[in-house]
């Protein structure tokens, strides 16, 4: 519309100056058809390259539409009609090429090469005294529905559940944390299987927490000898693996302990934890055998950032001839260093000592606040770089994670606890709903137990913000990453 007008203009011009008509209509004529020709030029830059420009240069100005567009104006500074024609093309262009680049998101690709059998698994351990405690679970369209049908249906394939000896006091007061015994491991097992998930069992050989700060012996088995205790978790072993499977629980893996670098059990001499495990590793082998069942050994261990330290682990345990499967490690990425690390681990145990591998808990936050009051684990100064505290952010993370163990040839991972969530607002007094039903990370019972930890800080739950449902039960999208994994959007 403009060169129109511009037109009308030259010819009043030609009326007062027609010595000029051949020299003004040529310059007319070469700016009509400059501005077609970038028009033209414009319409058929192909969208790719102009989202490669934003995807390398991060920005919009670098886009090669409007880069064009400026050297036009540049070089034709007194003529500024066709410039504002090719400004709005521009315009129109980049928000049809460049909005949907921008809105990429990794996390819902599929991951090349990823094996049917990859493991997608979740510990839902604390999920029972959950919904002891009046918590309630949703579906995606938000209807109430049990929280293992919900990780099914995302595609999780494999439920991690952990196993205490007696978390109990003398009066029968639980410890907390989700006062897991063999009973609350049968009863969420059954459920898991009903929903065509396999299951894996931590033996924690403990009758609370097992990790890197505490080893306790189950308190029938304190004051054992070595050659005493194996015995008992032999015992301990068998019989418990036997009511899983006559259950209907479909065992797939059991753990021998739990991130057992320094101990387990009380013992911390390597020679008597090789015993130990040994012991347990007899009793899984010879209930499979009777049950017809493929039941894989794991050992377990941490610190996944002392390199070393781990290879020399698992060195001894194949030079002591310790039957077992698989090295499963806790990885947690705002803990335990970068992946580019943690998936170098996972292939010198498979290239070095030939067992197979896996993450067997790992985690991220969502969110930093806080659900119940108690306070968190991860808070926002343990945000690693390249992946924000987000929905998206937890998302994305999981995705890479998972994408490293399989460049390595690794099994699969397991999330740490993706249902722990707020019995109750973080402004009210949630103390007597973690007492009585185990849903904080310990109760006050615990603490003769384990005086020097849960003796001082019992309490609430503090994995709240790395959940797969926000505080009041509702699944995040972020859950959808293990379908996305497999399948894409």
């Amino acid at each position: 519309m403009r060169i129109e007008i511009n037109i009308l203009g030259f010819r009043e011009v030609m009326k007062k100056r027609k010595s000029s008509f051949i020299i003004c209509l040529a310059l007319v004529s070469t700016l009509f058809l400059s501005g077609c020709s970038q028009k033209a030029e414009m319409s058929s830059v192909p969208e790719d390259s102009s989202q490669e420009s934003i995807s390398e240069d991060g920005s919009q100005q670098n886009n090669p539409v409007e880069s064009s567009q400026q050297n036009i104006s540049e070089e034709n500074s007194q003529q500024n009609t066709s410039d504002e024609v090719t400004e709005d093309n521009s315009t129109t262009n980049t928000a049809e090429t460049e909005e949907p680049q921008e809105q990429v998101e990794t996390w819902k690709t599929p991951i090349e090469g990823l094996p049917e059998n990859f493991i997608f698994g979740m510990d839902a351990s604390s999920l029972l005294v959950e919904e002891n405690s009046g918590v309630k679970f949703y579906n995606q369209e938000g209807g109430e529905q049990d929280a293992l049908k919900t990780f099914a249906d995302a595609g999780i394939n494999y439920i991690r559940l952990r196993v205490w000896n007696d978390p109990y006091d003398e009066d029968r007061n639980g410890y907390g944390g989700g006062n897991n015994d063999l009973p609350t491991a049968i009863e969420l097992g059954k459920r898991a299987t009903d929903y065509g998930m396999k299951v894996c069992i931590d033996y924690h050989y403990s009758d609370f927490w097992a990790d890197p700060k505490r080893q306790h012996a189950p308190k029938a088995w304190e004051g054992m000898s070595v050659e005493d205790k194996s015995s008992a978790l032999y015992d301990f072993t068998k019989d418990s693996l036997k009511q899983l499977l006559d259950a209907g629980v479909d065992v797939g893996m059991i753990q021998v302990g739990n991130e057992i670098n320094y101990g387990m059990s009380g013992e911390t001499k390597l020679e008597n934890v090789i015993a130990l495990l040994k012991a347990g590793s007899t009793a899984i082998r010879e209930v499979s055998a009777d049950y017809g069942k493929d039941i894989s050994i794991v050992v377990h261990y941490t610190r996944i950032t002392d390199k070393a330290d781990v290879l020399n682990l698992v060195s001894k345990l194949v030079e002591n001839d310790l039957d077992f499967d698989m090295i499963g490690m806790s990885y947690y990425p705002f803990w335990d260093g970068g992946m580019d690390n943690m998936s170098r681990v996972l292939e010198l145990i498979q290239e070095r000592y030939d067992k197979k591998v896996f993450l067997a808990e790992t985690s991220y936050a969502y969110t930093t606040k806080d659900g119940d009051g108690f306070g968190n684990s991860f808070s926002a100064g343990d945000e690693v770089d390249g992946y924000e505290v987000s929905v998206e952010g937890q998302a994305r993370i999981i995705h890479d994670i998972c994408e490293h163990v399989n460049s390595v040839g690794g099994l699969g991972i397991f999330y740490w606890e993706g249902a722990w969530i707020p019995v109750g607002p973080a402004t009210a007094d949630n103390s007597s709903i973690w007492e009585e039903h185990g849903s904080g990370w310990a109760s006050s019972y615990a603490s003769d137990y384990d005086p020097e930890d849960a003796g001082l800080y019992y309490g609430g739950c503090s994995w709240d913000n790395q959940a797969f449902f926000d505080f009041e039960g509702h699944p995040l999208e972020s859950i959808n990453v293990f379908k996305y994994m497999r399948y894409g959007e």
